[in-house]
């Protein structure tokens, strides 16, 4: 796995602080807070892609590809997939929004400059699938490659897809994830008229706070993660370190809202139920839930309600955390992260907390591992994203054993 969030800028550096319970939120650097009523997000900080990607090729890439890119060969210098068979290797790499960075841009050259101006690498630089793309091209891979755009159930999808590309047998190997930044003024905005978005600016490091009582909204942020899926036949052939097995994935709609959840949660219920039929587990298999927790008033209610009617009394047993309170919401790229935030928790046994939940909210009265992080033996692992016009994904990973 590879990543660059708002707490690192690889996976050593987001994991120790995600366990020390450190937030990534502060005021917005990118540009001129003033121009928002929102003033905090979850920035990338010291993030340098030209230490990974050419100079010349990083300056023709939004922020959004270089943070993807850079994820993605992490991904595959950790799992020593780099000079594996490039026809059986794919790219899935999701985003909700695309190059908004680079469009806003070019919108200003368009305005003061003239048409004649504007940059012929505005169209490559914006699109979504760029990220998939220019990672496609560096790596040589030649399989299966695109990107799923499905809000913030993006780089979820993206994995649970790639994984099914693999079952079919159309890949041995997919490179798998999702990147998004677009910490602008015009997003935010965007947010901010959907009532979307925590106003809590002279608290920015307490402002995400899921399942809490006095939780406002969620926290823009940007970064990437990326796995590396295989086949259990390949890796094992190469006999490449397994950090997990996804076992399960389940994709739903609420065909109810554009930003709304369906009542109860109903569509995040069906979908954490076709996981654990994909996986062939009862919902006290479970160990831990890494929760979307968005930290807005009507997210955080109904997933409670979600988890309720699938996990029945287990609902009260299973650790549940929101990693959201410390990486912020990093739209397309949160399903991947969250992802692999899962599999580090059963990988070193620890369940990261849930900070900023000091009065919990009635509504709201599950574990959510409050405020510190807490050792555990996982086995096995679960990550709910429900993303804008009623998308619904849930991943099930488990420990490897062998066999």
């Amino acid at each position: 796995m590879g990543m660059v969030t708002p707490l690192g800028i690889d996976v050593p550096s987001t994991w120790q602080k995600l366990i020390n319970g450190e937030s990534g939120v502060d005021v917005i650097t990118q540009y001129d807070p003033a121009l928002t009523e929102t003033k905090i997000a979850a920035e990338v900080k010291g993030f340098d892609p030209t230490q990974c990607i050419d100079r010349k090729e990083a300056r023709h890439m939004d922020r959004f590809v270089q943070l993807g890119v850079v994820s993605a060969l992490q991904a595959v210098d950790q799992a020593g997939t780099r000079n594996v068979s490039a026809d059986d290797t794919g790219v899935i790499i999701g985003c909700g929004l695309g190059g908004l960075n680079t469009l806003l841009n070019q919108y200003d050259v368009l305005r003061e400059k003239g048409a004649d101006r504007v940059s012929p690498f505005l169209i490559p630089m914006m699109i979504p699938d760029m990220a998939s793309g220019q990672a496609s091209i560096i790596l040589g891979a030649k399989g299966p490659n695109f990107c799923t755009a499905s809000a913030c159930a993006s780089g979820s999808d993206a994995i649970g897809t790639a994984y099914e590309i693999i079952k079919r047998g159309n890949a041995s190997i997919m490179v798998a994830g999702g990147a998004e930044s677009v910490i602008t003024p015009i997003a935010v905005a965007g947010f901010n008229s959907a009532r979307a978005l925590s106003t809590r600016n002279s608290e920015p490091k307490k402002a995400s706070r899921p399942f809490d009582a006095g939780r406002d909204g969620f926290i823009i942020g940007e970064g990437a993660a990326v796995l590396v899926l295989e086949s259990l036949e390949h890796a094992e052939g190469r006999r490449a370190k397994i950090l997990a097995e996804l076992v399960g994935y389940g994709a739903t709609s609420d065909a109810f809202h554009v930003t709304q959840p369906a009542a109860g949660g109903e569509g995040g219920a069906r979908a954490m139920i076709a996981a654990l039929k994909e996986a062939g587990m009862e919902p006290s298999q479970i160990d831990y839930i890494n929760a979307h927790g968005t930290s807005t008033p009507l997210n955080d209610k109904n997933e409670t309600m979600a988890i309720k009617s699938v996990f029945k009394e287990h609902a009260y047993k299973v650790p549940i955390s929101s990693t959201k309170s410390m990486t912020g919401h990093l739209l397309g790229a949160a399903g991947s992260l969250e992802a692999a935030i899962s599999i580090l928790a059963m990988q070193h046994g620890i369940i990261p907390p849930t900070i900023n939940l000091t009065t919990p909210d009635p509504e709201c009265d599950l574990d959510y591992v409050p405020n510190t992080a807490r050792k555990a033996t996982l086995s096995t692992a679960l990550s709910n994203v429900f993303g804008f016009g009623g998308h619904n994904s849930t991943l099930i990973f488990r420990r490897y054993e062998g066999r």
